[in-house]
């Protein structure tokens, strides 16, 4: 018997996130340990009439192929998944881990040799949902894993989730609709400025952005939504940022995170601790020391940071900035193995300027 709360999660990812209809071939994914959720989205994706493919991983899985893979097998791009990826009309990824920290002790060489040879997949994936031949989501299934990482009990990391989804409300595609339309509002008022200015504690950031297209994410491809993002014009950023928050990449946090760029690049790279790991991560390749988004958090229903950026990064009153690839959707031209998100409070005394207006103070637009 599936959990009704879930049944209801799984009708709003298949029916509204995705859009599934009948004929599409869909593809599931996520660790054997979110199978209540899997079961639930596939009997709604066989009720919509679509055809759902289902790949699991099991415990350990990751932990296994980094121990004991050769070369060959780091570099080696599965036929397969370029298959699913060419192909595929809708896929949805639901997370949901065993042990948030299995990644700690692999050599971050190997996680880069591996992102590496992921490239094509990712660009084929990302030209595909750009030109609206693919959709996608991604969703959280609540784990003991994830609740401690959270510093919650599993049962109120569950309301979370829930509550975050807007699943304890009687119709929440309605909200989505409605709340989607706010967030259009300022996706298309952002999509006339030519100069962002960010003020903040020990930030001071400017970049531009004109002509570049701003998204609003309306709960299509992350559930939950509440974010407005674009790509910042690559040359362009300048100042300084601290992001309140840790740096979490695969299980790792780094704290304190200071950064200065000049023309676009970071110049400068500091943190309290995990240091080493983010110089590391801003020479992976020629892409990784430029920001490849720029994206501020609407969803005032998420209130606390949970260590998941499926939901931090949506946090109503922070923005973030991703080093890396930018989503083409957004215009943006800058190319990397990786996209890290890093999140900035601005609910005590931020504010944000567009081509010299004040359009956002603690936390809140004034537009």
């Amino acid at each position: 018997m599936i959990h009704p709360m879930l049944e209801k999660y799984a009708r709003v990812l298949v029916n509204y996130s995705l859009g599934l209809k009948k004929g599409d071939t869909f593809l599931i994914q996520g660790a054997m340990l979110s199978e209540p959720l899997i079961k639930a989205v596939y009997k709604e994706a066989i009720i919509a009439g679509a055809h759902p493919i289902v790949i699991t991983k099991f415990e350990g899985q990751d932990t296994i192929f980094y121990k004991h893979a050769s070369e060959e097998q780091l570099n080696y791009e599965s036929p397969f998944t370029r298959y699913l990826y060419e192909k595929a009309d809708a896929l949805l990824n639901i997370l949901g881990s065993y042990n948030t920290k299995t990644m700690t002790s692999v050599d971050p060489e190997k996680i880069m040799k591996r992102n590496l040879a992921a490239t094509e997949l990712r660009e084929i994936f990302y030209q595909r949902a750009a030109a609206g031949e693919l959709r996608w989501n991604i969703c959280q299934f609540p784990t003991l894993a994830d609740a401690q990482e959270a510093s919650m009990s599993l049962e109120e990391y569950e309301d979370f989730v829930f509550q975050a989804c807007h699943l304890d409300k009687d119709d929440p595609v309605k909200y989505w609709q409605e709340f989607g339309e706010k967030l259009k509002k300022i996706a298309d008022y952002l999509n006339n400025v030519e100069e962002l200015h960010f003020l903040s504690e020990d930030t001071d950031l400017r970049c531009r952005v004109k002509d570049r297209i701003w998204v609003a994410d309306r709960g299509k491809e992350n559930y939950p939504g509440g974010e407005v993002f674009t790509a910042p014009i690559e040359d362009s950023v300048e100042g300084e940022i601290r992001f309140s928050f840790p740096g979490i990449f695969q299980g790792k946090e780094i704290e304190d995170i200071r950064l200065t760029f000049e023309k676009g690049k970071v110049v400068k790279a500091s943190a309290a601790k995990g240091e080493e790991l983010l110089h590391a991560l801003l020479k992976t390749d020629e892409g990784a020391c430029y920001v490849g988004e720029v994206a501020i958090g609407c969803n005032y229903g998420i209130t606390r940071f949970t260590r998941n950026m499926l939901y931090d990064e949506k946090i109503g009153g922070t923005i973030h900035l991703a080093i890396g690839s930018s989503y083409p959707e957004t215009g943006g031209k800058n190319k990397s193995t990786i996209h890290w998100d890093m999140l900035c409070d601005m609910k005590k005394g931020g504010l944000i300027y567009a081509d010299g207006k004040k359009i956002y103070e603690n936390g809140e637009f004034l537009i």
